[in-house]
């Protein structure tokens, strides 16, 4: 057998396209209606959820350092992607339990225990997974192969499609009734995506996972031993401690010494170890980097250069990812969001069949069925489907309300369409010598993140909390911000992997990744700063203004300007610094 397609790419790289899609649709699904799922259904004021969401998210980027010191030493890419799999299938089945166990009108504490659980399993099982399945992309292919970039430009349209269909099922999935036991039908999808990701790889990763030689890729390295059993056991017993703190010490001292604002437990409950875990690994990591006296003038150089662009970045990402935070709280608050959408049942048909059809084409090109046997089960399902149609089980699809969670689709749509856009725009410039450096793209994805946010203030200036607006606003923040992105994203880990000393790279990496895990713990702490919107009392209102470095943030307005101020400021002071940092990059472009 051939382990090439017809396009010269191996079939392993549409395995791993296939398995980390589905991944994304899982995880990109869940984030989608989490903080509306703990705000709604779980009844968390929006400053806590924001914290829970931050913690999260920042956690999520911070466990691949663990995961890929445990995949590089012993178990390989294949055992870790299939543990780290399997464990994200169950943070979503918990995820999907603590949907199934919420109450109408109070909160829910069996809910809760189990949307702890749940983020635990979802924070390791990413740990394992994400930072083995994009390094087994180039494995399969031999060093200098020309056809690499085009495979991780296929590979990354995977991360992309599933990042944007996610929102749309999950989300309608989560207010198909109106109610807010619907939320575990979202998580149950992001279930089923993950089992099918799972699952997918295992069967096939022997037949396909392969490198020009025909060796398997991703093996176990070595036999693992009962230190790093220990170490795994105590990381998920860590990770489950530190988002259940403020329940531990409300264990230990007491509700009652907690809830009295005097005490020492009060006090001691207020703390946040998570953002001291990461900031604080942020802030050791390049001091002792630094300290190494085995670095040269200019390797030092280049690191600093590496911390600096990192400390900046972490101000975009944190604006950038106020998508899964406080702009879907915005959006289900105070965006009008009521449409007329009617879709036809037999479109639906259509729909349903093509993709049946395109579904038993690739499970046929995977498993190399006969012609006969893919024909055979794509006419079963389909029929399957038709049947379902005219016997009233499938009806026409109405919708009175754009769900908040879809507009976490227009990013993913958005990068899709305009990457290619960017890439040749970069490379009519570099043939002309006027390709931006990687400081000026950088500075200029933070400008093109404050004009997003300069629009959306503009949007909601003299507005009061209970007048929503028009959808448009909120859509032309997401073009925005992806142009943002498609500056400064493609060129982080490039960036590190230029700048880094050979025998440092692999610490320096796991720095950008600390410096996105800052970002994300950070976005959650901005996102808390969201003031009342519609649907609050004032009573409400008046208990829940928050401020920000001594400004009070009593409007929507203020609120946006603190994002402006923050990315716009970064971006001038970055380009200020833009001559300096040339200079101790070395020729590094």
């Amino acid at each position: 057998m051939s382990n090439t397609t017809s396009n010269s790419h191996p079939r392993g790289l549409y395995l791993l396209f296939f398995t980390e899609m589905w991944e994304r649709f899982s995880y990109y699904g869940m984030r989608a209606i989490f903080i509306l799922f703990m705000t709604k259904a779980l009844f968390i004021d929006k400053a806590l959820a924001s914290n829970i969401y931050g913690s999260y998210t920042g956690l999520v980027y911070l466990t691949p350092l663990l995961g890929g010191y445990i995949a590089d030493k012993f178990w390989g890419n294949r055992r870790s992607i299939l543990v780290g799999g399997l464990l994200m299938a169950c943070g979503q089945f918990m995820m999907f339990m603590s949907g199934s166990a919420v109450i109408d009108g109070a909160q829910s504490a069996s809910a809760m225990s189990f949307m702890w659980a749940g983020l635990t399993f979802l924070i390791i099982g990413n740990g394992f997974f994400k930072p083995n399945i994009s390094t087994m992309v180039g494995q399969l292919y031999s060093k200098g192969d020309h056809r690499i970039d085009s495979a991780f430009t296929i590979f990354y349209m995977g991360i992309n499609m599933g990042a944007f269909f996610s929102p749309l099922v999950c989300g309608t999935l989560a207010v198909m009734n109106g109610s807010i036991h619907d939320y575990r039908f979202g998580f149950l999808a992001a279930a089923i995506g993950m089992v099918v990701s799972t699952i997918s790889f295992e069967i096939l990763k022997n037949k396909h996972l392969k490198d020009p030689d025909g060796n398997p890729i991703g093996m176990p390295k070595a036999p693992m031993d009962m230190k790093t059993y220990s170490v795994i056991l105590g990381s998920i017993a860590f990770i489950f401690g530190l988002l259940n703190f403020k329940m531990i010490v409300s264990t230990i001292f007491g509700a009652t010494a907690v809830a009295d604002i005097t005490s020492v437990a009060h006090s001691i409950s207020e703390l946040d170890p998570i953002a001291y875990l990461i900031y604080g690994s942020l802030v050791i990591v390049p001091f002792i980097l630094l300290s190494n006296k085995s670095l040269t003038k200019d390797e030092r150089e280049r690191i600093i250069v590496i911390f600096i662009l990192a400390f900046f970045v972490i101000f975009f990402w944190a604006c950038f990812e106020q998508a899964g935070a406080s702009l879907t709280l915005f959006a289900d608050s105070q965006v009008d969001l009521a449409i007329s959408l009617t879709i036809n049942k037999y479109f639906i048909l259509g729909a349903a069949a093509l993709l049946l059809f395109f579904l038993g084409k690739a499970f046929g090109w995977f498993f190399e069925w006969s012609k006969t046997m893919i024909m055979g089960v794509q006419g079963i399902t389909i029929a399957i489907v038709a049947a379902l149609t005219f016997m009233g089980k499938i009806n026409d699809f109405h919708m009175d309300e754009f769900p908040a969670s879809w507009f976490q689709s227009i990013n993913p749509l958005a990068i899709i369409l305009l990457a290619p856009v960017f890439a040749v725009m970069w490379g009519k410039l570099a043939k002309v010598n006027m390709e931006p450096s990687s400081p000026i793209k950088m500075a200029m994805g933070l400008a093109l993140v404050a004009l997003g946010y300069v629009i959306i203030a503009y949007a909601v200036h003299g507005v009061d909390s209970q007048t929503k607006i028009a959808m448009f606003w909120l859509f032309a923040l997401y073009i925005v911000h992806t142009m943002g992105e498609l500056c400064l994203s493609p060129i982080g880990l490039s960036m590190v992997s230029k700048l880094a000393p050979i025998r440092l790279s692999s610490l320096l990496m796991g720095t950008w990744f600390l410096a996105n895990a800052a970002a994300n713990k950070f976005t959650g702490t901005l996102s808390a700063l969201i003031p009342p919107g519609a649907g609050e009392t004032p009573a409400e209102a008046g208990a829940k203004i928050p401020s920000f470095l001594g400004v009070e943030i009593n409007n929507l307005f203020i609120f946006f300007c603190v994002f402006i101020v923050l990315s716009g400021t970064a971006s001038i002071i970055l380009l200020s610094m833009y001559r300096w940092l040339v200079k101790r990059m070395h020729g590094v472009k």
